[in-house]
């Protein structure tokens, strides 16, 4: 497992100086802007890396598969080269985030997503690369909209498989935490369904409390980074673990300061654990 410079500890970094910061904090690697990166030109996104000695670790999914069936198919038709340039680049790695409640009905909206999903895994699977659906959990977001949605580890790992093979979580253990998922939960679905790794803290506050943008450092909350790891390591994960710490004023900090707080608390919790 390597630590990954995230875009939630600094404020106004653009790509490529996103990469040159991650770099000079002493990130081993970094999430990719991939439109510019794309912009830049392939051949010039491999020698600023390799220059700087870090790796990509994880691009998003660029596709707008949350509007209407004419603005998504639209999206999809472009998704090949993207496709092609993340895993030209050494990243064949997609993210991105499912909220947990909508106003269309469960079984409807699920349907929905499923085939969407399906034809974008279809189109990444033809270049080798895999797409990691993060679940949201906390009650707040849950509540939303009129209709709850997925936000369980066990039913996001049931729906990636049906989406498929190459379809799996990021798994974020803020989440992992706000919906009661055990240490069992990152053994059952296995390293391979486990993209990428996004990790903070919370405070110890009942779950109505919790608010997304109010998350803690690394080791100042009462998540079991230390299980979290071990599981991780256990289930055979090793790539990429980004800090993702929303609302702790690391944004409002000089940029160094609030990257090296997130990169040194998160191998902090770590080396706790025994995986770094």
């Amino acid at each position: 497992m390597y630590v990954t410079m995230n875009g939630s500890l600094v404020k106004g970094i653009r790509w490529p100086e996103f990469a040159h910061l991650a770099a000079r904090v002493g990130f081993p690697a970094t999430e990719v802007n991939l439109d510019k990166a794309m912009e830049e030109g392939l051949d010039s996104t491999r020698a600023l890396l390799a220059e700087l000695k870090i790796k990509p670790a994880v691009v998003d999914l660029p596709v707008q598969w949350r509007k209407d069936d004419a603005t998504f198919r639209e999206g999809l038709k472009k998704l090949g080269e993207p496709a092609h340039f993340a895993a030209a680049l050494g990243c064949p790695r997609m993210i991105d985030w499912v909220m947990p409640s909508s106003d269309t009905p469960k079984a409807e909206l699920r349907k929905i997503f499923r085939d969407r999903f399906s034809a974008c895994a279809a189109i990444l699977a033809s270049h080798q690369v895999r797409l990691g659906l993060e679940f949201v959990s906390p009650v707040h977001l849950r509540k939303r909209f009129k209709y709850e949605f997925i936000w369980r580890m066990d039913e996001m790992l049931e729906f990636a498989k049906e989406c498929g093979p190459n379809v799996g979580f990021l798994l974020d253990a803020w989440h992992w935490h706000h919906a009661g998922a055990t240490t069992k939960d990152i053994l059952d679905a296995g390293g391979a369904r486990i993209v990428h790794v996004h990790v903070s803290d919370a405070p110890d506050l009942p779950p109505e409390k919790i608010l997304d943008n109010k998350r803690l450092l690394p080791g100042e909350g009462v998540i079991d980074l230390t299980g979290f790891f071990r599981a991780l390591r256990q289930a055979g994960f090793e790539r990429g673990v980004s800090p993702e710490i929303l609302g702790r004023g690391l944004r409002e900090m000089p940029p160094e300061e609030g990257a090296k707080l997130g990169l040194d608390t998160t191998l902090a919790v770590m080396r706790k654990a025994g995986v770094a």
